[in-house]
């Protein structure tokens, strides 16, 4: 299991480059050479960031993204939302059904708390945070 997929792994990268740009357009191709991502796998992650309303698109010359929130806005749970589904570090299901004993099972007792504890984590990871602290960056 991983908790960061290459999605969302990308999408935070990304964001941090064009974060790093204030107010400039980045472009695709920028960015795909600056980070060494693929660029059509890159357009793909910006343009859900842009339906999601994290990015803001300028077509034509001179297009390309720009953020359209704060980067202490942009957290990397709501990132994972976006690109992996509701964070669940358990579905405790039992043959294809909800589990009959969830209400009283210590263990997912213990697996939400757990599952708590890291949204509330990630929730506090911004965008603005990463750059901040970063050392050696590529941005």
């Amino acid at each position: 299991m991983k908790l960061i997929t290459k999605d969302t792994d990308y999408a935070i990268r990304a964001l941090q480059c064009i974060a790093a740009n204030k107010n400039k357009t980045v472009t695709v191709c920028g960015l795909s050479e600056k980070l060494c991502m693929p660029r059509s796998f890159l357009r793909k992650i910006l343009q859900i960031l842009n339906k999601k309303g994290v990015l803001k698109s300028c077509k034509g010359k001179g297009g390309g993204f720009c953020l359209n929130m704060s980067p202490s806005k942009i957290n990397v749970l709501a990132l994972i939302e976006i690109f992996q589904g509701p964070f669940h570090l358990c579905e405790h299901v039992f043959q294809g059904r909800n589990c009959p004993d969830s209400r009283s099972c210590y263990f997912k007792k213990r697996l939400d708390g757990l599952e708590e504890k890291a949204a509330k984590e990630l929730s506090l990871i911004t965008i603005a945070k990463i750059i901040k602290n970063k050392k050696g960056s590529l941005i």
